[in-house]
């Protein structure tokens, strides 16, 4: 029985976009109860990339979600465009120094997340290294 329901969150994309909702909705209700100054959204990504890598969840059973959520991204822009076109003032000197804000800020996100990756990647290549060389 368990193996079955298994098998499917494995194949359905929707399940597992439900299990995501089920971990912002419980998130929400924690945050909401303990008082945290922290959005629900945070603590169930944090509590399911904690899944994830513990390995108490499989990657393969989030990625059709995932992948949905991907594909469908855009749409999740849709209404931040709309409040755009609401506030003409956006379109002159106010606009181009936001849009240099985050020009600025996406630059430095993706930057620092590179480095990030590099050192681990690099932290990770040493380890292995670490673990098959005889001393």
């Amino acid at each position: 029985m368990l193996r079955h329901s298994f098998r499917l969150i494995h194949r359905s994309a929707p399940l597992q976009l439900g299990i995501v909702l089920l971990f912002w909705l419980a998130s929400e209700g924690l945050v909401r109860l303990a008082g945290l100054p922290l959005p629900g959204g945070i603590i169930g990504l944090a509590l399911l990339l904690l899944l994830l890598v513990t390995r108490r969840l499989s990657v393969i059973s989030m990625r059709r979600g995932a992948e949905w959520l991907l594909a469908d991204m855009l749409l999740f822009f849709v209404p931040a465009v709309l409040a755009v076109l609401d506030h003409r003032e956006l379109f002159g000197l106010i606009g181009l120094k936001i849009l240099f804000v985050i020009l600025c800020s996406t630059i430095i996100v993706m930057t620092v997340t590179a480095l990030a990756v590099d050192a681990c990647y690099r932290w990770s290549l040493r380890h292995v290294r670490a673990e098959h060389d005889p001393a």
